[in-house]
């Protein structure tokens, strides 16, 4: 028995080794199932982009999306950056598509904007660059492709799933109690300007016109809805105001208009049915704007 023993211990530590070879060869084998890269198929054709970003840059728009995932940003535009609600992005550095200095500095592994940023090409030499056309998605299908491009569609998924659940049913009770035919508009002030909007360009238009299927007013309808929004001069906001208004406001912009008695003899406005809503807060249609303004209607239409 004793002259047994040392085949035997060879024998468990040959089992041993080849088991940890095993083990190893497993371990490579997961590693190499989750690929460092993925081809995201852009607007402008098929892009190589990081499997897992995790130093993004986003030069316009998206900032909210690519927080709404849970991934990290290095860099963002100054609109998303002077955004009160995204309290996230205080150490994020400010960036435009002409600081290109800065921008290597940041060393980004990811970059997103718009088609109209500028220097793409020379993005494109720092890091995979992706850029969408604004409008040529609906706002729902823009955070799917930012999910694709992020390579966490499910997760973009669940989101919109929910929140087109939660909008409709918002959107039955506020009909409930302000009536089928009511109409709601959307105006906001910039510098001196006045605008109304259509169901399509951000302030809550999207849940507001496609969500909740309320009332457009139909001199908006007729005036913003193609192009997505209208200017016009405080005298003829009366034509433009549905029984409730949303009103975006800027505060830093010219709001004189309402000290006008025709500003206060509008139905809305003495019926006490204008919702000021902090125009920084409400520019965009990311997730976390969208959430913020459901509540924000919610509140103001339902007292919720």
């Amino acid at each position: 028995m004793k002259k047994l023993l040392p085949y035997l211990l060879m024998l468990v530590l040959i089992l041993s080794a080849c088991g940890g070879q095993s083990n190893e060869k497993s371990s490579a084998k997961k590693k190499d199932e989750q690929p460092e890269k993925i081809t995201y198929q852009a607007e402008s054709g098929p892009v190589e982009v990081p499997a897992n970003p995790e130093r993004v840059i986003v030069l316009s728009s998206f900032a909210g999306n690519v927080m709404a995932l849970d991934v990290k940003m290095v860099g963002v535009d100054s609109w998303s950056k002077m955004n009160p609600r995204f309290e996230k992005l205080k150490d994020v550095e400010e960036v435009t598509d002409e600081n290109l200095e800065k921008i290597i500095e940041l060393d980004p592994d990811l970059i997103i904007g718009l088609s109209t940023i500028k220097n793409v090409d020379k993005l494109k030499e720092i890091a995979p660059t992706v850029t969408f056309t604004y409008g040529k998605l609906d706002y729902l299908s823009q955070h799917l492709e930012i999910g694709k491009l992020l390579n966490k569609e499910k997760e973009a998924k669940s989101w919109i799933e929910n929140f087109k659940a939660e909008s409709k049913a918002a959107g039955e009770q506020i009909k409930a109690k302000i009536g089928e035919d009511a109409t709601v508009s959307v105006i906001e002030n910039f510098d001196k300007e006045l605008y109304v909007f259509g169901d399509n360009w951000a302030r809550g238009t999207e849940i507001l016109y496609q969500e909740m299927k309320l009332n457009m007013p139909e001199k908006v309808k007729e005036m913003a809805l193609e192009q997505g929004y209208y200017a016009i001069s405080p005298e003829v906001l009366s034509d433009f105001a549905g029984d409730y208004v949303i009103f975006s406001k800027n505060a830093e912009g010219d709001t004189s208009f309402q000290e006008t008695e025709t500003y206060k003899n509008i139905p809305a406005v003495k019926n006490n049915r204008v919702f000021e809503a902090n125009a920084k807060e409400f520019y965009f249609n990311d997730p976390l704007t969208l959430e913020y303004q459901l509540d924000f209607f919610k509140k103001s239409f339902l007292n919720k």
